[in-house]
C-alpha cells in the first residue's frame, strides 16, 4: 500500500463501446458539503491507497488530491433496466453510529438506471444511492437530462440531490482498469465494518 495522496488515477479512456459511451454521459457531479474528497484509490500497477487513520477533522489531510481523483464505474442489464454503478473511494469516513468516530477507508455510490445503453437513446428512470432507496430525479437536478448533481454530507449517509455544481472526476470502468488493478481491488481489504473506529 503506498499514501493515499500519491496514487495515481487513470486517466479517462477514450470510449469504444456504447457501454462506455453510455457510463460517460451520464458520469455525476460531485459536490462536498462536509468530510474527505474523493481520491483514487488503485494506480496502474497494483498500489493501492494505505487510507488515513481518522483523526481530526473530517476533511482533515483528505481535501482532494494533487494529482487528481476517479471514479470507477460497472455497468449490466437488471430487471429490464440498464444499471451504471459509479462508485468513489475516500481515504475515510465517519463511523455509522458515533459521528465523532470514524475509520480508514470509506465506499460510496449511486447508482443511475436507464431504459436503454445506447448513449444516443437512453432515459434516466431513477437513481439509487449508498444506504438510501432508489428514487425518481427532479429536473433541478439533472444537468442536460444526463448529469446528476449529488452532494456528500456526514458521509457515512451516502449523497442527496443538489442543485449545487460539484466535482467531476476522470472515469474508468472494470474493465478499463490494468489486470493488476483489479486483481488489487479484488485482494485489498479496503472496506469497513459498523465496529471498527480506527485502524
Amino acid at each position: 500500500m503506498i499514501n493515499h495522496d500519491q496514487v495515481q488515477p487513470f486517466a479517462q479512456p477514450e470510449p469504444t463501446t456504447d457501454s462506455e459511451k453510455t457510463a460517460i454521459k451520464y458520469k455525476p457531479q460531485l459536490h462536498i458539503s462536509d468530510g474527505c474528497h474523493p481520491y483514487p484509490a488503485v494506480q496502474a500497477n497494483g498500489s493501492v491507497s494505505a487510507g488515513l487513520k481518522w483523526a481530526g477533522w473530517a476533511d482533515g489531510d483528505c481535501k482532494g488530491s494533487g494529482l487528481g481523483s476517479q471514479v470507477y464505474s460497472r455497468s449490466d442489464w437488471f430487471r429490464g433496466k440498464w444499471a451504471i454503478m459509479y462508485a468513489w473511494y475516500f481515504s475515510k469516513g465517519r463511523q455509522p453510529i458515533f459521528f465523532r468516530l470514524g475509520h480508514r477507508h470509506f465506499w460510496s455510490y449511486a447508482i443511475v438506471w436507464l431504459d436503454s445503453d445506447k448513449p444516443h437513446n437512453s432515459t434516466i428512470l431513477g437513481v439509487s444511492v449508498s444506504f438510501k432507496w432508489t428514487t425518481s430525479v427532479k429536473p433541478k437536478y439533472v444537468i442536460d437530462g444526463t448529469t446528476i448533481k449529488f452532494d456528500s454530507f456526514f458521509d457515512v449517509f451516502g449523497y442527496k440531490f443538489t442543485e449545487k455544481s460539484g466535482e467531476i472526476q476522470d472515469l474508468i470502468t472494470w474493465e478499463q482498469l490494468t489486470d493488476k488493478a483489479r486483481t488489487a481491488l479484488s485482494e485489498a481489504d479496503l472496506k469497513f465494518t459498523g465496529q471498527r473506529t480506527q485502524i
